[in-house]
């Protein structure tokens, strides 16, 4: 962990993605004892200080009622970093699971779990996930949902890969050799070689999670208000252009910052670690 914690922070670019999801997180974490305003992250409303930009105390700016801005986005991270790994902490185990069945049994069972992939794959991730919420009621839970139908098969591709190409080596014909079982050799054996690969993903997938779900709540199949939420600050931010050009840039900086930073920690676990695209 030192070693991988000093390439981390020897790097510039890896660096600044160590502070820029440093500052996601911890923002989320904290954000009760950082925001000045914790009472606007729901529906409060105050018409005397409406849509005001930027000044002291509020430095990000004021929204259409009155609410403070910087603690919206603030509570807004916590919402996309909550959405973000219930997705992944869902659509890695099962499609893990079934990248290495697939790529390990072979035969009728690998054609029918990759093709069933295929299907999925083949269709655009937010097409998918607008599909899918089109049939359900906007909510942060069918947001959840609609993200990780579309998010599974991205990983079964990958470990299948990864497994096809692990069954060639040494150590897993010695594990069949001496009649270990397959759940062994699939889990116990194969698997741990696929990690670096699979956490080098999903620090990549984190960022595009919480783009893929603030699209969703621009389009209005996300989060709903009041629940703050950077997609739909956006998407109301837009309609006082240019004059209230605050609601937008905050919120779409916002986005911005996380979306780049896991970008750039995953590209540098990538290098470090070994993993596969």
């Amino acid at each position: 962990m030192k070693k991988i914690f000093y390439q981390l922070t020897s790097n510039p670019m890896s660096l600044l993605g160590v502070i820029l999801v440093s500052i996601v997180i911890l923002s989320a974490i904290f954000a009760d004892f950082i925001t000045p305003f914790p009472e606007h992250r729901g529906a409060i409303v105050d018409f005397s200080n409406f849509n005001q930009p930027p000044h002291w105390p509020n430095i990000f700016g004021t929204d259409l009622v009155g609410r403070d801005l910087f603690t919206r986005i603030i509570y807004a991270y916590r919402i996309s970093l909550i959405l973000g790994f219930v997705v992944l902490v869902i659509s890695v185990p099962i499609g893990v699971s079934i990248g290495l069945v697939a790529g390990y049994m072979g035969g009728w069972t690998e054609t029918i779990l990759m093709r069933i992939t295929d299907v999925f794959l083949s269709i655009p991730p937010l097409v998918l996930a607008m599909s899918v919420m089109g049939l359900l009621e906007p909510s942060l839970f069918n947001g959840m949902m609609a993200v990780t139908i579309m998010w599974w098969p991205w990983y079964t591709r990958l470990v299948y890969n990864l497994t096809r190409s692990e069954t060639q080596e040494g150590y897993v014909l010695a594990a069949e050799i001496i009649g270990a079982s397959k759940f062994h050799i699939i889990f116990r054996e194969i698997l741990p070689n696929c990690w670096a690969s699979i956490i080098t993903k999903m620090a990549l997938d984190l960022g595009f999670v919480i783009l893929i779900a603030a699209s969703l709540s621009f389009l209005g199949l996300g989060v709903q208000a009041p629940t703050p939420d950077l997609g739909s600050m956006v998407a109301e931010g837009g309609n006082y252009l240019p004059d209230s050009w605050w609601l937008v840039i905050f919120p779409a900086l916002a986005i911005l910052i996380a979306v780049f930073g896991f970008n750039l920690l995953g590209d540098a676990l990538r290098e470090i670690l070994g993993g596969e695209e």
